[in-house]
């Protein structure tokens, strides 16, 4: 597999990954998604990130069905968590920047949200779209704040974590979760029915 360069970052294509083979994962092994509800307000680092760069915040999509994991891609999502964690020296944003919540790509160094941005900017890249990539904010269960990348897949959501290398399914990880990008636009963000999940596949 070929390799390129994304500014600082060494990475590899994933649209090979992407094409549709009969070794897919199967949807018994954990069916379920995460349910959202209303419009919510952006969280604030966010909100001055889109202000800098306007482009993360502009991605419209269509409604469409998620990522379909095969088992190469569940490869490639734990192979970009690992390295971009092992790259990536946590660090707090105040100790970095002298501010708190200053979201942004991080320069070998920086906190949850910038680990998030570069998984997802990595995927983007490699051809997945921005609707089955979701910054999400949540407390972990000592009540600190957190943010996670949400990967929409047919068998339900998994989440990309710079605490740990493991891509889990969002309801297994003891988390809180308050809310997440919205699908269908970038800039917008919603709840999460926290407590509730969607069975792929159930009759409605």
């Amino acid at each position: 597999m070929t390799e390129r360069t994304m500014g600082n970052w060494l990475v590899s294509p994933l649209s090979a990954l992407l094409i549709v083979t009969a070794c897919t994962v199967s949807a018994a092994a954990h069916p379920s998604l995460m349910l959202t509800g209303s419009l919510t307000t952006q969280p604030f680092g966010h909100l001055e990130l889109c202000k800098r760069l306007p482009a993360e915040c502009s991605v419209r999509s269509e409604e469409q069905a998620p990522l379909i994991l095969t088992e190469k891609l569940k490869a490639r999502l734990e192979a970009v968590t690992a390295w971009v964690n092992s790259a990536v020296r946590p660090m707090n944003d105040i100790d970095i920047y002298g501010i708190d919540e200053y979201w942004t790509y991080p320069e070998k160094r920086g906190d949850c949200e910038d680990y998030v941005l570069l998984k997802r900017r990595i995927l983007m890249d490699e051809g997945v779209s921005a609707s089955d990539l979701l910054i999400t904010v949540l407390k972990k269960p000592d009540g600190e704040g957190h943010a996670v990348l949400t990967v929409r897949t047919d068998i339900g959501d998994l989440i990309l974590d710079n605490l740990n290398d493991a891509v889990s399914p969002w309801d297994e990880t003891g988390y809180i979760y308050l809310k997440r990008q919205a699908t269908y636009d970038s800039g917008r963000w919603v709840t999460v029915r926290e407590g509730h999940s969607e069975l792929v596949g159930s009759v409605q």
